[in-house]
């Protein structure tokens, strides 16, 4: 089995190419809630949507968030009539939010929401949330502290970034199916997706012992970076590592997760910092990591896996 960390559309892309590698029972993908919120009433887990519409065949790739083929209908006339308008939610997307609100409102996990919710889509490998207990990620600023969703979809990551607090992360717990994949003896590598470590990856991490329960795993631990050359394929990563005072590279995605991996898939673009990056204890993959298309998703996918497979036989030989 393979545990994937994800987040945001490069994670979704990951993952997607992973489960077209891997059968049902092979794959466990958990993925990031800081970026949750509640807007209109309705609750919304934008990076698991992400995950789960990706997975379906079901994204919207023009975008990177939402449906193929929505409609807007709802929210122009929401605008029309002075409300909430800053954060855009298409009319199937409403759907999802609507039947997960019930759920919750019900009395259910956010893991048995998501349960639901991917069988529904038609998902069949396992999405969970990373906790069903509120993380929330808050981002210190020159304008003070802001929402994420305040800070990335309405200010449109402009703010300087001084410092990102997660809130409730201290006291939260990794969910039930979280916790099982880390624990299970058929579990073969740990793989972190091209997310933003920052915004995706990290709150995860805050979680009281998380970061400790990894670096004590016993099998391969490979990241992919979500950085080439000097640039985020996609998002504010590059943006927030330069305003918090790391080094835009791969480089320093190496050092980010220093500790916590073992190898690090890098573009090809960065292949002279392969040097510096194994300097780190880390060992490298140099590959084409841009996932335009499905078949490319799956083709670097197969190439972590067959990655992961030589870093165990090298462990024990």
């Amino acid at each position: 089995m393979y545990l994937a960390l994800a987040g945001g559309v490069g994670g979704a892309r990951l993952a997607n190419g992973l489960a077209q590698c891997l059968e049902d029972h092979e794959l466990t993908v958990v993925v990031n809630v800081g970026d949750d919120f509640t807007h209109c009433g309705l609750r919304i887990s934008p990076d698991l949507d992400t995950v789960m519409y990706t997975l379906a065949g079901r994204n919207n790739e023009k975008l990177g968030w939402g449906l193929a083929g929505e409609t807007w209908r709802s929210f122009e006339a929401l605008k029309r009539i002075g409300g909430p308008a800053w954060f855009q939610l298409g009319d199937e997307d409403v759907a999802t939010h609507l039947a997960r609100t019930q759920m919750l409102g019900e009395g259910r996990t956010l893991s048995a929401a998501t349960r639901a919710l991917a069988t529904a889509y038609g998902v069949r490998h396992r999405i969970v949330p990373m906790s069903d207990m509120p993380v929330r990620t808050m981002v210190h600023t020159d304008e003070g502290v802001l929402e994420f969703q305040r800070y990335f979809v309405a200010r449109r990551c402009e703010p300087v970034v001084r410092s990102i607090e997660y809130a409730g992360a201290a006291e939260a717990s990794p969910s039930a199916d979280f916790d099982a994949a880390l624990a299970a003896p058929s579990l073969r590598a740990l793989v972190v997706c091209p997310s933003n470590p920052y915004l995706s990856i990290e709150p995860l991490l805050a979680m009281t012992g998380m970061r400790k329960r990894i670096g004590l795993l016993e099998v391969p631990r490979i990241a992919v970076s979500p950085i080439i050359g000097n640039a985020a394929v996609k998002g504010p990563a590059a943006k927030i590592m330069r305003e918090l005072g790391h080094e835009v590279s791969s480089t320093g995605i190496a050092r980010f997760y220093r500790g916590l991996i073992d190898a690090l898939v890098i573009h090809e673009t960065d292949a002279a910092q392969a040097p510096a990056i194994e300097s780190l204890g880390i060992r490298v993959l140099v590959t084409d990591t841009l996932m335009g298309t499905r078949e490319r998703q799956a083709e670097l996918a197969a190439q972590v896996i067959g990655f992961s497979g030589r870093l165990a036989a090298a462990a024990l030989a």
